[in-house]
């Protein structure tokens, strides 16, 4: 990795107050475009000759095993500059990049196997090899440990030095027994209807996973959401990113086309997978977690209840249109019958002479 920095001479005595800033232990090479005037460097793993072309350091240790790994500290200003090198544990970020622990905070785990000398002074467009060992504990618990090994800068102005620094990640797993596991907790569900009656809703899930087991693991899996006796069958596939021992991830997912039918059984079944490292002989906890919403289908009521009124408006309408033709019917027999008799009454009448 490559870091561009304005060149401040370092007054650490003078400074009031600390802050520091921690730059991102990313596995890629960055640049930062360069001012006037600069310090500019970027750290590499490497072996004795220089940069190996590895991203970052990945090994794996019995318990009480030392090996010795070396870094490629380059100096890309004009000028010679005195870089401090510091190990610390290793960590993602809620946006998922590695870090590492900044210097105001103990490390407690895999940047306490790592031993490097403290500084390395490094001439104009030069590069440095320097060695570093790992050394893991008699005690160290099966799995990943990860940390981060890094060549910093302060430069100080006022009352305020500021940290500067670049690194790799350093990937360490002690042998034993592997375990990927991710467990799901606080699982919600939320059911979005539309209001057109011959639209399906959406189901909205968010969860919390967290990796209870002892490697780096991501996941992948399935979210399926079931009506009354199976029925509104709808599955999408989930994905979560890579997470460490101990960490967390918050998922979303949603579900298209689920019909409002009542009571929903909303499900995700969680499968992890070891990210480095030989997965054989490893031992896979699989997650799953339910949750049931109701969901009550009122666009379609509303348009039952709509519909029932305009049939029994016509109904009526049409009873009504009925009477009134059976009355008239009648009231014309009636009339004729009424007519009939008038006239056959005066037929019989007798004539005077």
């Amino acid at each position: 990795m490559i870091r561009t920095l304005p060149r401040t001479p370092p007054r650490l005595l003078a400074v009031l107050a600390a802050v520091f800033v921690t730059v991102s232990i990313a596995p890629a090479t960055a640049v930062a475009e360069p001012t006037s005037p600069t310090l500019t460097w970027a750290v590499q793993p490497a072996n004795q000759q220089g940069p190996d072309g590895r991203r970052w350091v990945e090994r794996t240790l019995d318990p009480g095993q030392v090996v010795t790994e070396h870094l490629a500290v380059r100096n890309l200003s004009d000028g010679a500059v005195v870089f401090a090198l510091k190990a610390a544990d290793g960590y993602l970020t809620d946006k998922g990049r590695f870090n590492m622990l900044p210097s105001n905070r103990e490390s407690t785990d895999g940047g306490t196997w790592i031993r490097v000398q403290e500084t390395v002074s490094v001439g104009p467009n030069q590069t440095k090899v320097v060695p570093f060992t790992i050394t893991a504990p008699n005690d160290a618990t099966p799995g990943d440990h990860p940390a981060g090994i890094a060549a910093a800068v302060t430069s100080a102005g006022g009352t305020v030095a500021v940290e500067s620094r670049v690194g790799f990640r350093v990937m360490l797993r002690a042998s034993g027994t592997v375990t990927g596991s991710l467990a799901i907790s606080g699982l919600t569900a939320r059911y979005e209807r539309s209001w057109n009656p011959f639209s399906a809703g959406t189901v909205h899930l968010r969860y919390t996973t967290t990796n209870d087991g002892n490697v780096a693991v991501t996941g992948t899996g399935r979210t399926a959401a079931t009506g009354p006796l199976g029925l509104a069958v709808r599955r999408t596939a989930t994905t979560v990113e890579e997470t460490l021992p101990g960490g967390t991830r918050e998922v979303g997912a949603h579900l298209d086309g689920v019909w409002a039918l009542g009571r929903l059984q909303t499900r995700v079944d969680l499968t992890p997978a070891i990210l480095s490292g030989d997965p054989a002989g490893a031992e896979i906890k699989p997650a799953t977690a339910t949750v049931t919403i109701w969901a009550l289908p009122w666009p379609q009521l509303a348009l039952a209840a709509a519909l029932a009124a305009l049939a029994l408006a016509i109904r009526n309408t049409v009873r009504r249109r009925r009477r009134r033709i059976a009355q008239l019917l009648a009231d014309a027999r009636n009339e004729g019958r009424a007519e009939a008799r008038t006239s056959a009454l005066a037929g019989n009448a007798p004539q005077s002479s």
